[in-house]
Parts: structure tokens; C-alpha cells; sequence
């Protein structure tokens, strides 16, 4: 069985994760306070910023399609209302590096990382803040209008969990799976991407969503309310606010698994990543048919996100073959899927851990910054040129 025509498969990456020297960001500022440990601090990243045309030639060397990558709002507007011409020029310059080289772009307008500035005025919460992003939102619209996929913000509705997570943190409350989303969080978060929509369409951008981290849901004994419950706060009053989108982004590596008492850690004996989620390459499979289905089926969905932090490559290709296995089926249940973009194109500074998990289809030197594909990345490769899943 093949993968539709033009069916994307390709690889993706984060600013603030990968270009390195992020300076002007709330991230940055936050990861250089004094007696942050060096370890946690992004630095230099994989220098993606200087490297981005060679990371692309490897990108077709191996037979990717597909290229995500964000523009990074605190190098755009380095400074409240004043918008750097030259980083707007840079990023046009990626997306017409992608399009030379025969590669879709898919291009995500937030990707987590703020400026400072607006970190320092309150952040979302604060007066004005939609408002804000919308104008940063408008001045990049031109660089987009023909970029096939563009994202709005990457996982809004985990936006709105990070609060809870601080919160748990400083008042020392151990973090056991997806907390819900901060209630006062939710309603920025999607007015943020309302707004996007609107200055996106305004400027002629021709497709345009959001993505959303989802999970495969588990009710254990007992735990089916509290299941309920969750999915409806974290993922379905998200996929509501995609009405008149163009486009689901969905991203998901993992179960969440459900008691009467709320989540509930992976068992002892399951396989776990790096990170401590379970091996479950499912997880998508059964995100995008609820994405699919709760949405009716009014708009097709992208695989923005997948893949696992190990050190053992081959689990990787294991993971990732079963997950396209599973998408292979669910198009031919009828879902419009059009493509699997996997996390991550280069190992990284992650978000949950610094450099440590390993999520990349290409090992990177830190000291050198070389390259080194992993067997993951040629398989997947073979799997794009192909259009099919390959041995």
C-alpha cells in the first residue's frame, strides 16, 4: 500500500530549540538568571540560524519532502514595535530555500519562545497581549502568502498548561502525566490563534491551522469519566476553536492512561522513553481519528509532530514504522491525512531536559556541530521516496 500522491514526509524543527543565541526571548532570559545550571541553557543550540541551507541540502540528501520550521517572534521584534527587516528577510530566505530545493515548507508563526518584552508586560495575560501577537502576526503575513502550510501557534492548548506545571513546580507538587489547562490561560490562548487566523487571511496567507499535542486516551477501571473530563479541556475545546480553519496540526508520542482519580503513571514494567513516556507508537494513529471525527471530517489533518527520545536508534525506526503503519490504515478508513512530519530533524535542546533527550532522525557534535544522519534518517527517507512504508 502507498501513502496517497504528494503526501508529505519530512522532518521538523523549533527556533528557540535549534537556531541557538536566542537572546531577546523570555526562554533565554529565564534559562540565564544567575545559578542556572550551564546545562540548562540553550546557548548556541545546533546553530541551525548560521547552517540552515546545509541542514536543508542534508534534508533532500536523504529524501525528505518536508521542512517545519518556526520564525522566532523575539528576533523579528527584537523590541516592542520595532520589527528587524533583516531577520524578516532571513526567514523569507529559508522558505525560498525550501521551494528551490523541491521541499515543502511547513512554517509555524509561535513555536513556545516569547520575546522578553512581552514575557515582561505580563505575558498572555496581560492587556493588549492578543492584540500584540496579532500585529507581530500581520508583519510577517507577506513572507507566507505562498507557503502551503502555515501553522499558527504550536500547541496552544500545552501553552496554557505550562502555568499549572510552574505552579506545581514552586509549590513542590510532583508533575504525574498532563495536568489541565490554567482555565485563565484558555481563553488567550485561543483568541491568540482567532487573531492569527484573521491577520494570516488578511495577508493572503492560502492555508492556515494550528497544532495540538494530543495523547491516546486510556480508561482504566473506573476511569472513564475522569478521561472524559481531561480530553474535553485539553484537546476538544482546542479542536472547537479550529471552525473555519484550513488545517489540524497533530502531534502526539504517547498514552495518557486514566484511573478515577484522575492520570496515572506508566506502568513499571511498559518500555519508556528517554523522558519516561511509554513506547506507544499508537498514540497518533488514534489522535488523528479523534481529530478527524470530532471535527467531522470538515478539514484534513497533518501529522505535525512524532517520534521518540532514545538512544537506540533502531527503536526509533520500530516506533516510527508502526505509526505509519497505523496512519496507512486510517487513510484507508477515508481520513484525509496529507503528510507526517517527524520530531525532530536534529537532536536538540528540548524543552523537558536540556540536550539529553535524543529525538533526532541527525545526531549533532556540540562542540563541532557536525552532522551525523542516524540509520532513522535515511529509513525515513526511503519511506518518502518511496511513498510507501519500506523494510
Amino acid at each position: 500500500m502507498t501513502f496517497p500522491t504528494e503526501f508529505l514526509v519530512g522532518a521538523a524543527t523549533a527556533a528557540h530549540q535549534n537556531e541557538g543565541n536566542n537572546v531577546n526571548s523570555g526562554h533565554w532570559y529565564q534559562e540565564n538568571l544567575p545559578g542556572r545550571p550551564a546545562e540548562l541553557r540553550s546557548g548556541d543550540a545546533v546553530d541551525m540560524y548560521h547552517r540552515w541551507e546545509a541542514d536543508l541540502d542534508l534534508l533532500v540528501e536523504l529524501g525528505l519532502n518536508t521542512f517545519r520550521f518556526s520564525l522566532e517572534w523575539s528576533r523579528i521584534e527584537p523590541s516592542e514595535g520595532f520589527f528587524s527587516r533583516a531577520e524578516i528577510a532571513h526567514y523569507r530566505a529559508m522558505i525560498e530555500g525550501c521551494f528551490a530545493r523541491g521541499v515543502t515548507p511547513v512554517v509555524t508563526v509561535l513555536h513556545f519562545s516569547l520575546p522578553q518584552w512581552f514575557e515582561a508586560r505580563g505575558g498572555w495575560l496581560a492587556e493588549g497581549a492578543v492584540e500584540l501577537f496579532e500585529r507581530y502576526v500581520a508583519a510577517v503575513a507577506p513572507i507566507l502568502t505562498d507557503v502551503p502550510w502555515v501553522v499558527t501557534i504550536n500547541e496552544p492548548n500545552l501553552m496554557a498548561i505550562v502555568p499549572v506545571f510552574e505552579k506545581m513546580i514552586a509549590a513542590g507538587i510532583p508533575i504525574r502525566g498532563l495536568p489541565m489547562p490554567d482555565p485563565e490561560y484558555v481563553p488567550s490562548a485561543i483568541a491568540a490563534h482567532r487573531a492569527a487566523v484573521r491577520a494570516l487571511r488578511a495577508g493572503g496567507v492560502p492555508r492556515v491551522g494550528l497544532s495540538l499535542a494530543m495523547h491516546d486516551f486510556i480508561a482504566e477501571p473506573g476511569g472513564e469519566a475522569a478521561l472524559q473530563a481531561h480530553r474535553a479541556a485539553a484537546e476538544d475545546q482546542f479542536l472547537d476553536a479550529t471552525e473555519g480553519d484550513d488545517f489540524v496540526g497533530v502531534q502526539a508520542y504517547t498514552n495518557l492512561r486514566f484511573g478515577p482519580e484522575g492520570v496515572l503513571p506508566p506502568a513499571e514494567d511498559a518500555e519508556k522513553t528517554i523522558v519516561g513516556w511509554e513506547f506507544w507508537p499508537n498514540a497518533v494513529v488514534t489522535a488523528v481519528r479523534h481529530a478527524w471525527e470530532y471535527t467531522g471530517g470538515r478539514m484534513p489533518v497533518l501529522v505535525t509532530e512524532n517520534g521518540i527520545a532514545t538512544a537506540d536508534d533502531s527503536r526509533r525506526i520500530a516506533y516510527t514504522r508502526a505509526a505509519l503503519t497505523g496512519l496507512e490504515g486510517l487513510i484507508a478508513e477515508g481520513v484525509d491525512l496529507r503528510g507526517y512530519v517527524h520530531w525532530t530533524y536534529m537532536d536538540n535542546f528540548e524543552w523537558m531536559g536540556a540536550f539529553g533527550p535524543t529525538f533526532g532522525l541527525v545526531a549533532v557534535d556540540r562542540e563541532t556541530f557536525v552532522r551525523t544522519p542516524k540509520p532513522s534518517a535515511r529509513w525515513l527517507g526511503r519511506v518518502a521516496a518511496a511513498n510507501a512504508i519500506v523494510d
